[in-house]
């Protein structure tokens, strides 16, 4: 018997726990070949009225019950991953556009996230402090917010949901869930069978897919939403800052990145130009870490370039759910190949080289390299989020500083050099939230702070220890022996 039930899906909504579905109706396509899989409810805010009520009246009994169950859930959860993640594999493949290798990428992040959430619980979960009073004990501790709303994107829709879904979850909080459109299944449906099997009691993740921005507006707005989670776009992301700011909620924002990668002089230019290769095609480049602009030294350039377009054209392009040895699939949609192939366009037209790729095969883009990129052009300052590799040389290490730093992105940086040494006094220099030395930027661990600055959001807000920040929120408490007569 498969452990995903893919016919409740079908015919059943999740609001905390599934039940018969009417209403509209989405299509969750094959992004290769444009085939329904099945078709699945939507949500309406009426829906979301009805999910934060349950979740309210849930989510106070599942933060009182002793660490040790709730940590339990999530150890199960990641378990089940492992023992049935060939059922979940195809799914990061059909309904992401993704191949084998990004799939199980994905699962193998995704259990690194349950794991994580599980040992969160094992943490101390508040300090004693001193206090001038002597007869009494002053302390604070780490409580729940309460009802966290999350809203996940759809290029590692698995990673990027379960990383808020997660450590929200086992610290206490239940979930309103919205996924991205696009990827509702890989975004969402699993994870709610996962953790149910599990042992997640009812009403605690409420999954309430919609189209457009309805839903996720209304779970901003919602006055009954304590905070909010948010992986996607800069332009939404400044919105949904916001419309939270209005409310007094706390927002957790992971939005674009233009990310740079630095290659030294002294850089091995084979070992560089691999990993240039990994950072800008993996995952059809699908990812806010992916390398956007390829900074190299002017004295390696041409190798460089050279060796990013042998890779380039060896990458095999195709439906990976038909061809296990596709290293590249399809665009997830049509809105963002449009995207990337009118900004490589324009950068071509304003004087830039192209030397392999810059086309379209719908829904397939060409991995592609531009070099002699400048910063006016669009390809150097806009987040094309495509298999676009961007070379522009620099003269010596401070003008690669300056190209660096020349981005209203602040998300990663990779850096390599002949010596970790001058690696990092390079990266001491740029203003990004994370920087890898002899690495390139597409790296993700579920016990590292996560996250970027500037238009790429507020900070290291995911991961590790940052969890406690986001997904609880400080009491004080103060207790006294007996109670203290003041002077009034």
């Amino acid at each position: 018997m498969p452990f995903l039930d893919v016919d409740r899906w079908n015919s059943s909504r999740h609001l905390g726990r599934w039940e018969p579905a009417e209403g509209e109706r989405t299509a969750v396509t094959d992004k290769a070949t444009g085939q329904t899989l099945l078709e699945i409810p939507l949500a309406t805010s009426d829906h979301l009225d009805t999910a934060v009520e349950r979740a309210r009246a849930a989510q106070a009994e599942w933060a009182a019950r002793p660490f040790q169950e709730r940590a339990e859930v999530f150890a199960t959860a990641a378990a089940l991953l492992q023992e049935h993640g060939d059922e979940f594999r195809p799914w990061f493949v059909r309904e992401c556009g993704g191949t084998w290798m990004k799939a199980d990428f994905e699962v193998e992040l995704v259990t690194g996230e349950l794991h994580h959430a599980a040992a969160l619980l094992h943490q101390p979960q508040g300090h004693l402090l001193p206090t001038t009073q002597a007869d009494r004990r002053s302390a604070v501790r780490r409580v729940p917010r309460g009802i966290v709303g999350v809203i996940s994107p759809w290029n590692f829709p698995g990673e990027l949901t379960m990383r808020s879904v997660a450590p929200a979850l086992a610290l206490g909080n239940a979930v309103v869930l919205k996924p991205a459109t696009d990827t509702p299944v890989t975004g969402a449906l699993l994870w709610i069978d996962l953790l149910r099997a599990a042992g997640l009691p009812d009403d605690l993740l409420h999954v309430l897919p919609g189209s457009g921005s309805e839903i996720g507006n209304a779970i901003v707005e919602h006055p009954d939403v304590d905070m909010v989670s948010f992986t996607g776009s800069t332009d939404v992301g400044r919105k949904i800052g916001e419309k939270a700011g209005a409310n007094l909620i706390p927002v957790a924002l992971e939005l674009g990145g233009d990310n740079a990668f630095v290659v030294l002089e002294d850089a091995d230019v084979e070992v560089a130009a691999s990993a240039g290769a990994f950072g800008t095609f993996f995952h059809q480049g699908h990812i806010c870490m992916a390398i956007g602009r390829h900074l190299v030294h002017e004295s390696i350039a041409e190798r460089y370039t050279d060796l990013l377009v042998e890779k380039a054209e060896a990458l095999k392009v195709g439906n990976a759910f038909e061809d296990h040895d596709v290293t590249l699939g399809p665009i997830t949609n049509a809105s963002q190949l449009d995207t990337i192939d009118e900004i490589v366009r324009d950068t071509l037209d304003a004087g830039a080289r192209l030397r392999t790729g810059g086309e379209r095969d719908d829904p397939y883009y060409r991995p592609t390299v531009v070099d002699r990129v400048r910063p006016e052009h669009r390809l150097f300052r806009e987040e094309h989020f495509g298999p676009v590799a961007v070379v522009t040389t620099f003269a010596d290490d401070d003008e690669a500083v300056a190209l660096a730093n020349d981005t209203e992105y602040g998300f990663v940086a990779g850096i390599h050099a002949g010596t970790l040494t001058r690696a990092r006094a390079i990266g001491d220099r740029l203003d990004v939230g994370m920087v890898h030395l002899n690495d390139q930027p597409v790296n993700d661990e579920a016990v590292a702070p996560f996250g970027g600055n500037r238009a790429s959001g507020n900070g290291g807000r995911f991961g590790g220890f940052a969890d406690f920040d986001e997904f609880t929120e400080w009491q004080w408490v103060t207790e006294r022996d007996t109670p203290v007569a003041y002077p009034m």
